[in-house]
């Protein structure tokens, strides 16, 4: 059996390898600006998952305080919505070293996956404006975006900085199977789509969190939640406030 560093190393130069081989994009890092993280990260456990058992996580808004990232000479800032959340989805082989944690750049991996998700929706012909907010941001730029949150995550100081890290985890971002996520068929906007059930939990946990994605799919979820005599079944396990911290 291959030592676990031997994995890690395999890992790594599997995605050099892509670069060379199969023509992965990559990033000049030198040239990236530093954005700006504000507002609030939540994240919180509403079950068990699937066959692996690692647990199913959600991004929460704070409705007083949404987490946010401005990209450096860019006004409008990227502002997620409620969403599943797996933070990085970073092999399990090389999660044990720095830097390749899947929660280690969370805000960055917030960024990133509402991207995706609002260009899946956009895809299915959804109109709401917190989607098309993001409907000139296209694959390659996705890749930079998380470059740019990694990079002001290290500039800040609030990780340290891994050059390693920073170009494997985009590199791997811009790889071939992560451009057949981004170019998935119709149909992944509802079927990713927080469960109703989960909603619920959320929304009793954290009051207000859940309006936006209510009114977006026209269900009443505070109502819901009113009758119930009970604490919410969804954790946080996360909690992050960068109006403190920068």
């Amino acid at each position: 059996m291959a030592h676990p560093i031997t994995k890690a190393i395999a890992a790594v130069l599997s995605l050099l390898a892509c670069v060379v081989v199969a023509g992965c994009e990559t990033i000049d890092f030198d040239n990236l600006p530093s954005g700006k993280f504000s507002g609030t990260l939540i994240v919180m456990w509403v079950g068990e998952g699937g066959k692996a058992g690692d647990g199913k996580f959600v991004f929460v808004p704070d409705p007083h305080n949404r987490l946010s990232f401005t990209r450096g000479g860019v006004s409008t800032p990227i502002v997620p919505g409620v969403m599943y959340t797996d933070g990085g989805s970073v092999p399990k082989v090389v999660q044990p070293f720095r830097g390749f944690n899947p929660w280690g750049y969370a805000p960055a991996y917030m960024v990133h996956d509402w991207i995706f998700t609002a260009h899946h929706c956009i895809s299915d012909g959804k109109k709401d404006p917190a989607y098309l907010a993001m409907a000139d941001i296209d694959f390659y730029e996705s890749g930079v975006i998380l470059g740019e949150a990694i990079q002001t995550l290290m500039a800040e100081k609030l990780v340290k900085k891994n050059d390693v890290a920073k170009f494997a985890i985009t590199t791997a971002v811009l790889s071939p199977v992560a451009r057949n996520v981004w170019d998935a068929k119709r149909g992944v906007c509802d079927a990713a789509a927080v469960k109703p059930e989960h909603l619920r939990e959320i929304e009793l946990a954290v009051p207000g969190s859940t309006t936006e994605e209510a009114r977006r799919r026209h269900i009443d979820v505070e109502a819901s939640v009113r009758t119930v005599r009970r604490p919410s079944n969804a954790v946080v396990v996360g909690r992050v406030s960068f109006d403190r911290q920068l």
